[in-house]
């Protein structure tokens, strides 16, 4: 701190007793509410780094745009969701990680760690992750408990259901109630998740990925997809939402910090990765928003209703059948792009 209170003092005397420094901007890219405003406080206040968070509310949105501004460096930081962190780096978006400039690597679960979408962690430090599932409004919805993805096709949720705005969680479940992968890049399965969508679309209310929770808390829907951390807040307002790890497998993703080619700050990126990581931030931020932390040392310090809540920290029994999305690949990709575009203009 002395060093960089001289640095500053020696730069105003070269530049003018009344001129200033700029101050340091990190631009985070980053899902809606997906990063406590206390954690980007003490960030700024300890490291006098301002942090400018930009929100999207998809992977593709964050994709597109990312490629489309692959030259201007306007972003140093964003999460991506866990296949497209190979995507990315695959098509030389990303930056390397320079491991050199982070602390408290080694605290994180290795089974999260050097995954086949990044191996050796070279481009991507794991932040997040979760699971995708059911959610229902137990004092609305009656009848036999809701226990399968497949419930939600039942005409007595006609208008009442609600997906993610996320094409690829939406085919997941199409294609697991038909019996496939949720990664399957099978064009013929893929229509026939297509199809089977289509007969659920009458009941579909709304896709909302900004933020998943409100739909239920305002009335608008009963039943549908929600992310495990949404479904955490969502509780604090409505206990009588439940969460279900559905029959026919849970969706599980791993969102990571990746730095964007070219950008403007990366040691700033550099800086928050590590600050984020130490087990008393990663344990607030597991605390602050419910989803889970892949930091094993932060586990430790979380109080025991967060670290025994089932919907934030599943069970082995809760993952029975459960996928971690992949990157299916370009030619799939389009086969999915195209019945998603179908899907969602009705056609």
């Amino acid at each position: 701190m002395k060093k960089l209170a001289l640095a500053g003092l020696m730069a105003a005397t070269l530049t003018g007793c009344g001129s200033q420094e700029e101050p340091q901007v990190l631009n985070l890219y980053n899902w809606s509410e997906y990063m406590p405003q206390d954690v980007l406080d003490r960030f700024e206040e300890e490291t006098g780094i301002q942090v400018v968070y930009t929100t999207y509310d998809s992977n593709e949105a964050m994709y597109a745009r990312l490629k489309l501004l692959d030259e201007s460096g306007q972003y140093d930081l964003a999460l991506p969701s866990t296949y497209y962190v190979n995507k990315m780096r695959k098509e030389g978006l990303l930056e390397k990680i320079d491991h050199e400039k982070l602390d408290g690597f080694e605290k994180l679960d290795p089974e999260l760690t050097n995954l086949d979408i990044d191996p050796n962690n070279e481009y991507s430090v794991p932040y997040l992750w979760g699971t995708t599932g059911l959610a229902y409004d137990a004092n609305d919805v009656e009848g036999e408990e809701v226990t399968a993805w497949s419930d939600l096709w039942d005409e007595k949720y006609a208008g009442r259901v609600m997906l993610t705005n996320d094409m690829r969680e939406v085919f997941h479940i199409g294609l697991r109630v038909l019996g496939y992968s949720g990664n399957s890049t099978d064009p013929e399965e893929i229509e026939a998740a297509y199809e089977k969508l289509t007969e659920l679309m009458p009941s579909v209310r709304t896709f909302n990925s900004d933020a998943p929770r409100m739909p239920y808390l305002e009335g608008e829907t009963d039943i549908g997809m929600i992310w495990n951390g949404e479904a955490v807040m969502g509780e604090e307002d409505m206990p009588s939402l439940e969460y279900v790890y559905p029959e026919e497998g849970i969706i599980v993703w791993l969102d990571s910090f990746v730095i964007p080619k070219n950008a403007e700050n990366a040691d700033a990126a550099h800086q928050f990765i590590s600050f984020v990581m130490r087990p008393e931030i990663s344990a607030l931020i597991s605390e602050d928003i419910g989803y889970a932390t892949p930091n094993l040392a932060a586990r430790e310090l979380l109080s025991d209703e967060v670290a025994n809540d089932r919907t934030s920290y599943p069970t082995p029994a809760d993952l029975t059948n459960a996928e971690f999305q992949k990157d299916v690949g370009d030619d799939a990709m389009q086969v999915y792009t195209k019945y998603w575009e179908m899907l969602k203009s009705g056609q």
